[in-house]
């Protein structure tokens, strides 16, 4: 079931880094933002996954937890977690049921080639486990200000 804007995610469980399992009931209370990426180490990711760590404390402080997504496994993401210092968890969706959850594998073409890639996306879900807003397709400068706003504003009319 894909998950819809303005209704409760469906179940799903899902393993991050840490030990962490995520499922919706678990992060109830909390504001979530999950973001997905192509791939560990390279170079986009590693940006959005810099900008969301810089901006990290302000997460925080607007009550929101972060969590990457992406298809690489744990060992790959325990590596990009510990090089880039990152303060939230990664999710390994090796088996890409979230991906699919979420309608982010795309076609792409990479060197004239038509490969299956994730859509940069990003999703906020509020402390009562209802998406409340999806970003698709995303280019990486100004995105994170754009998600930290939307959970302050959240926030806000909590």
């Amino acid at each position: 079931m894909t998950p819809a804007l303005n209704k409760p995610l469906p179940e799903f469980e899902a393993l991050a880094t840490g030990g962490v399992k995520f499922t919706p009931q678990a992060f109830l209370g909390h504001t979530v933002v999950l973001y997905f990426y192509p791939k560990d180490h390279t170079p986009g990711c590693t940006t959005e996954s810099m900008q969301f760590r810089d901006k990290y404390k302000d997460f925080q402080k607007a009550g929101a937890l972060i969590f990457g997504v992406s298809r690489d496994n744990m060992v790959s993401h325990d590596k990009f977690k510990q090089n880039l210092e990152l303060p939230y968890e990664l999710i390994a969706d090796t088996e890409e049921k979230l991906c699919h959850m979420f309608g982010v594998v795309k076609n792409k073409i990479m060197y004239g080639k038509k490969v299956k890639g994730i859509e940069r996306s990003t999703f906020l879900i509020d402390p009562e486990g209802v998406l409340r807003e999806e970003w698709r397709g995303i280019k990486v400068a100004g995105h994170v200000d754009d998600v930290l706003r939307a959970v302050k504003d959240l926030k806000k009319t909590a």
